[in-house]
């Protein structure tokens, strides 16, 4: 396991997104973030299971499991495991998007869920 923190993955993605074709680093945007969050790609959205405020639990639309909250201010726990969140990220992007997030998406969802207090 890969210790991290928000900013750490933060410098990970806008270093992975710089590497495309412009090799210009991205600013990230929390507008962006949320409008991705809040999307409605397939039947479900992130905020299906993470709820409209990621500040609060929410439930797997499915199985019912309890999420505990998704912002890192309400959730100190949350990004700090880079595996993890990888992993998580990559599921829940194919399961809402079908297709990964790339680097900048998950840049603006983080810079959105850092700003929620």
């Amino acid at each position: 396991t890969i210790a991290a923190t928000p900013n750490e993955l933060l410098a990970q993605w806008r270093g992975e997104a710089a590497t495309g074709a412009s090799g210009a680093v991205p600013a990230f945007s929390a507008a962006r973030g949320r409008q991705l969050f809040e999307r409605r790609a397939t039947d479900w959205s992130c905020s299906s299971c993470h709820t409209g405020d990621p500040r609060a639990g929410g439930k797997h639309v499915v199985t019912g499991k309890a999420i505990q909250p998704l912002a890192p201010g309400a959730n100190p726990q949350r990004f700090t495991d880079a595996a993890k969140v990888e992993k998580w990220f990559r599921r829940n992007c194919r399961d809402v998007l079908e297709r990964e997030c790339t680097p900048t998406e998950k840049g603006d969802v983080l810079t959105w869920l850092v700003s929620l207090r």
